[in-house]
């Protein structure tokens, strides 16, 4: 086994890393390793200035600085682990200092055009009340994608009004899904979800084809469909909802701590990001509207 998986292996085992970040570390230390070899250098004896070097390289080719922040982070993981696990006796890394990032605010949506999105599916089709059904619990209960179509039957209690979400590192999580959500998701499972379904019994809440889970794209296309028939031209992301859901609770007052816990954010620094999107909400509106802005 080489040293690039022994890290991933500890990564997986310690802190439950899912599939998507440990490829992403992987790309980034294939990359690393292959500079190294074609200047003569090895993983474990980088010469000082080589980092800065490449990583400066990179800029200038266009590379922006969250790119090479991540990049960075992902050297100074490996590195720590190779200190504590006898690979180097000293981190190469350790007196460089991330790349300056500012934070970059992520896409959203009005609460009107979250309206029309969520009006868009036609709920007369077995097809459009699943999507419409998955809407609402997206933006009622802030999901990741990936969190929405990994749903089973039995992570929903619609007596109580809350899902069981498996969220970032198999951590799970209680979120209310409120009545608005609660209705729509009763409405599917009554009559929506066995039309698509021969065979209710499976697990899959929002099945795609041949009754198993969605795929993330698939989804994703379904909204872009969506957003077309509501009118909606700005660009969408896959967490777009996700991203309103956050926005408009502390646009009417939430504590900044309970969006955390909803979102299943481990640091709060996560979830200040939606402060920043609401400060430049009220700017704008100010800029738009006030005599003098």
């Amino acid at each position: 086994m080489s040293d690039i998986d022994a890290f991933l292996d500890a990564l997986w085992l310690e802190q439950g890393a899912s599939d998507h970040t440990l490829a992403a570390y992987r790309r980034d230390l294939d990359a690393w390793q292959h500079h190294l070899e074609q200047a003569g250098e090895t993983l474990f004896s980088p010469t000082p200035e080589r980092c800065p070097a490449w990583l400066e390289a990179r800029r200038a080719s266009g590379y922006q600085a969250r790119s090479n922040a991540r990049l960075l982070s992902s050297l100074r993981s490996f590195y720590r682990w190779a200190q504590l696990n006898g690979r180097v006796e000293h981190d190469p890394l350790v007196d460089m200092a991330l790349p300056v990032v500012r934070p970059s605010l992520p896409d959203t949506l009005e609460e009107e055009e979250v309206e029309r999105l969520l009006a868009a599916p036609d709920v007369a089709m077995p097809l459009g009340l699943r999507d419409r059904a998955m809407l609402e619990l997206l933006y009622a209960c802030g999901l990741r994608v990936s969190e929405l179509v990994g749903l089973t039957t039995d992570a929903v209690n619609l007596r109580q009004g809350v899902v069981r979400v498996r969220g970032k590192g198999d951590k799970d999580r209680l979120v209310p899904m409120g009545e608005e959500a609660g209705e729509w998701l009763e409405r599917y499972l009554a009559s929506g979800r066995p039309a698509l379904m021969a065979d209710v019994t499976r697990p899959a809440l929002f099945p795609g084809r041949g009754g198993k889970a969605m795929t993330r794209q698939t989804f994703w296309h379904r909204i872009k469909r969506h957003a077309t028939t509501a009118g909606i031209n700005r660009p969408l992301s896959p967490h777009t909802l996700r991203h309103a859901f956050a926005t408009h609770l502390l646009n009417h007052g939430a504590n900044l701590r309970v969006v955390q816990l909803l979102l299943g954010h481990s640091d709060l620094s996560t979830t200040q990001i939606y402060t920043h999107v609401a400060q430049a909400r009220l700017e704008q509106l100010h800029a738009d509207h006030h005599p003098r802005g």
